[in-house]
């Protein structure tokens, strides 16, 4: 019995001798993983050094290839030893995982540390060997030579070990490699996002936008992911590179759920499935604030269960829409069930459950959205094939109502055809009667401003005929007494009596009859009748020209001959009390109708009289100013008053028809109506300044050519 215990006792030792002794892989030259040949340490606390994780017994051998540590936040010491079995050629040692956190690297020969490198996606960019987004260390050591590596990793994030090892050359063209490959998605990805923004700026389908913007954000997590970003966007913000992977990873799930919302009308077709995204939305959210706050191991797993769940959230949406007949929800089924299944087997990979880490497994989301992007290319595509057809369908139902239309439009314009001839007839008929109303009213303005004129008028041409007829029978009288001096002469003269005595009864006659006196009064009664006579024809010269009796001709007239004539015309309303101030230029003279003009310039003068008299009355004070004055082109009028003024109100209403301001029986409305439309007539302008107590000045531009353009 006791010799059968000391071969078990030895057995043992050889066992745990074996158990514990570390293995020395051999390097050939070739290329692989050495993931099931690694001795792994678990630090729980992450406060393990290099020396005591060089003496620790508590290393485990990995059996996998590629080791699947979780998302838990503790560090681990990898240890593997390497013996070059080539004739000398230098190693290479490659961690593809671009996503860890913290990576120390310890070459030993023997016991003698030789290198010491610290990198990760948390440091420093420049602290790596070789500026790659993995991790890759060059090992030269002679033909037979031995050295261990100690790697301390941690990561707040899923932390898996690709542990390759060959020649530096392989391993630098294994990374060749994987940049090609992720090249060709970038460019699938931007072919993508370039030919839907084409499509969208030519058919404006929001659609399409909010694709490109899924597809961009897609683009961004994988290259953060594979540590592109890092490498290439940020490589001297480390914190900032890392923290953008949490968040590109929400706004993907996000930017997901919304195209597909929008693609598949979730809002028409399922309400409540479309209101239920707004739960993982909140998710996304706490997966953000989670990363924020620090526990990175938390928000990773949470952002894999969101992957997975949103997945088959849209997948169930697109689903029931498509039984419910939307054809584009077909190939969006396609698409995202093809991506679903690449986001399971990423998740599972990640997860350690039935797929494990490989190539395939480890490109899984890229091999899936690269699918998802052109297929849902293809169903956009498809979906305006779907808005051609139904646009085509509306095109010919509008032309058959168009058509229906059209009948009715024609049997319509039969009897609309009539009723316009009808319709016409009559309106020729008012139009008519329209003109001569208005020439009448322009007639009876006309005459009703004359007639307040005429009594002014006969007072004016009765003063110097009272003059006159006042002169004649004293004329007449001294006529008579000069005949008969002539007859009493003559007898004088033809008598017998001697001439001296002639002279003498004649010289005694005129001094009986006071002939020097008679002389003199003839001539003084001869002077005032023509002067009478003088002032009646000013007068009727103006009448004449102020009527002007061919007032329907366009002639050249003087503008200043025209407002003398007026102001002959409106001299009796002066009344004496008002002071008249005329300034009139050396004008050209004006192609116009002269009456007409006329007319306007009485409308204006008489307003002014009026206004002045509403101010001062009897009392001296009021003054009128007209001035004159041209250019080369135009002649301008100013006719200003100090009466009692305008307000705003009346001034924008003063060229309306049949607006007046004064009492019942004063004045029809028309007359400052006919002034604006004869001024427009003559391509002129007529303005009026006003304030209130003030006075009023009315502004008039003629033109001196008239012209029908």
């Amino acid at each position: 019995m006791y010799y059968i215990r000391q071969v078990l006792f030895l057995l043992i030792c050889l066992v745990a001798e074996k158990a514990f002794t570390q293995q020395v892989i051999p390097f050939d030259g070739g290329f692989g993983p050495i993931g099931d040949k690694l001795e792994i340490l678990t630090d729980s606390n992450s406060n393990i050094s290099l020396e005591k994780a060089m003496k620790s017994a508590g290393y485990r051998k990995s059996t996998e290839d590629f080791p699947n540590l979780g998302t838990k936040p503790y560090s681990y010491w990898v240890r593997f030893s390497l013996k070059n079995a080539t004739d000398g050629k230098t190693a290479g040692i490659q961690l593809t995982q671009a996503m860890m956190d913290y990576l120390d690297f310890y070459e030993l020969h023997g016991d003698t540390v030789k290198r010491v490198n610290f990198t990760g996606h948390k440091r420093p960019f420049g602290n790596r060997y070789l500026k790659n987004q993995t991790f890759i260390y060059q090992i030269p050591f002679q033909a037979g030579e031995i050295r261990t590596i100690y790697l301390k990793v941690q990561s707040g994030k899923q932390l898996i070990l690709p542990v390759y090892v060959g020649t530096i050359e392989r391993v630098l063209e294994n990374s060749l490699v994987i940049d090609m490959l992720f090249g060709v998605y970038v460019g699938i990805i931007m072919v993508m996002i370039l030919y839907n923004l084409f499509v969208y700026s030519t058919v404006r389908d929001r659609n399409y936008l909010y694709y490109v913007i899924y597809l961009v954000v897609v683009l961004l997590t994988q290259a953060s992911m594979q540590g592109y970003v890092f490498r290439l966007i940020l490589p001297g913000h480390p914190e900032i590179a890392d923290m953008f992977i949490y968040f590109s990873t929400a706004l993907i799930g996000i930017a997901a759920i919304e195209f597909s919302k929008h693609f598949l009308s979730t809002k028409s077709y399922t309400p409540k499935l479309h209101r239920f995204s707004y739960v993982f939305y909140t998710l996304y959210g706490v997966q953000i604030l989670l990363a924020l706050l620090g526990y990175f191991n938390s928000s990773y797993t949470l952002m894999l269960m969101l992957a997975m769940f949103s997945a088959i959230y849209v997948l169930y949406m697109a689903v029931v829409i498509q039984i419910k007949g939307l054809r584009s929800a077909k190939f969006f089924l396609i698409a995202w069930g093809g991506f679903i299944l690449c986001v399971v087997v990423y998740v599972l990979k990640d997860l350690n459950i039935i797929f494990p880490y490989n190539n395939i497994t480890n490109f899984a989301l890229l091999i899936g959205s690269a699918f998802e992007a052109v297929l849902l290319s293809f169903a956009l595509a498809d979906k305006i094939n779907i808005l051609k057809s139904e646009k085509e369908q509306s095109q010919m139902e509008t032309m058959q109502v168009l058509r229906e239309n059209e009948r009715i439009i024609k049997e319509q314009n039969v009897v609309l055809e009539a009723r316009v001839t009808e319709r016409t007839a009559e309106l020729n008929n008012t139009l008519e009667d329209l003109k001569q109303t208005q020439s009448q009213l322009v007639e009876s303005e006309k005459m009703a401003s004359l007639g307040q004129l005429t009594a002014g008028i006969a007072h004016e041409i009765n003063n110097p005929i009272n003059f006159v007829t006042s002169n004649i029978n004293p004329l007449k009288r001294d006529v008579d007494m000069l005949l008969e001096a002539l007859d009493e002469i003559e007898n004088v003269g033809l008598s017998d009596r001697p001439v001296h005595e002639k002279k003498q009864l004649i010289e005694d006659y005129k001094e009986d009859l006071d002939f020097d006196y008679l002389k003199i009064e003839i001539d003084q009664l001869m002077k005032g009748i023509n002067e009478g006579a003088s002032r009646t024809a000013e007068i009727v010269k103006g009448l004449r020209i102020f009527s002007r009796v061919d007032e329907d001709d366009l002639k050249k007239a003087d503008i200043n001959e025209g407002l003398n004539s007026t102001m002959i015309i409106a001299n009796n309303l002066l009344n004496n009390n008002i002071r008249v101030v005329m300034s009139q230029g050396s004008l050209p003279k004006v192609e116009c109708y002269a009456g007409k003009l006329n007319q306007v310039f009485l409308n204006i003068i008489s307003n002014g009289i009026h206004a002045i008299n509403e101010k001062f009355g009897e009392k001296p004070g009021g003054e009128l100013n007209i001035k004159t004055y041209a250019d080369q082109e135009n002649v301008y009028l100013s006719i200003k008053d100090n009466g009692i003024g305008m307000s705003v109100d009346t001034q924008r209403k003063i060229f309306e028809p049949f607006f007046t301001t004064k009492d019942v029986g004063e004045g029809t409305g028309l007359g400052m109506s006919i002034a604006y439309n004869t001024i427009k007539k003559h391509k002129g302008d007529i303005s009026v300044y006003s304030s209130p107590g003030e006075g009023s000045v009315f502004n008039l531009r003629i033109p001196i050519s008239f012209s029908n353009d």
